[in-house]
């Protein structure tokens, strides 16, 4: 009984303490509910942040010798913006801009309004951060406020982007991860306010 115990506590140890596959990391992310919606895991948060990283790894050698001005579109960059600044490690500056495209599950495409943009961007490299690129609508909007301040470059961080949907020119230039034409949830994005505290990607069940 004393053996069988300890072996039980050896494996419990080495099952919960130890390296996972994704896919099995993905199995025991269980599924959510959100309002009158279900929810399945698409990206564990293992996942997401590697990708960060390596967008992280990206700026920094590409702009190491701009000091960017990061522009975080809120709410739903604020996980995104949080975990990739951390892994920038080049000066550089943020600032904090809100505006509306979705109501419920549905873009309005319409950019009602740009809000909080204090800096003088003139000549400055400018890195929009968004959490979710999908028709491209309301980064095109942002981008002609932002050109209308005569910067040196934008440029478009991204933590999901959804390429078969984009129809726009503007190059979204460091994006974390690519997803399908689906609705999603966490990691910042929710459904009617909520589920943006989810550390897991999710996608609506079918």
């Amino acid at each position: 009984m004393l053996q069988f115990s300890i072996l039980n506590s050896q494996f419990l140890h080495s099952f919960f303490f130890t390296p996972k596959p994704l896919y099995l990391l993905l199995l025991l992310s269980t599924p959510v509910s959100i309002h009158d919606k279900t929810f399945e895991p698409l990206l564990h948060e293992e996942q997401i942040r590697h990708r960060v990283k390596e967008v992280a790894a990206r700026i920094n050698a590409e702009l190491a010798d701009v000091c960017p001005l990061f522009v975080a579109v809120l709410n739903g960059s604020f996980m995104f913006a949080a975990d990739l600044l951390r892994d920038i490690t080049i000066p550089c500056e943020i600032s904090f801009v809100r505006l509306e495209s979705y109501s419920g599950m549905q873009s309005t495409g319409e950019v009602k309004g740009v809000i909080g943009l204090t800096q003088n961007i003139e000549g400055r490299t400018v890195v929009i951060i968004e959490d979710i690129v999908d028709t491209g609508k309301t980064i095109d909007a942002l981008i002609n406020t932002l050109q209308a301040h005569a910067p040196a470059a934008i440029h478009v961080a991204t933590a999901f982007m959804k390429p078969g949907v984009y129809n726009l020119s503007h190059e979204v230039r460091y994006v974390a991860a690519e997803i399908g034409d689906e609705f999603v949830v966490g990691y910042g994005l929710d459904y009617n306010q909520q589920g943006r505290n989810l550390k897991h990607l999710y996608v609506l069940q079918s």
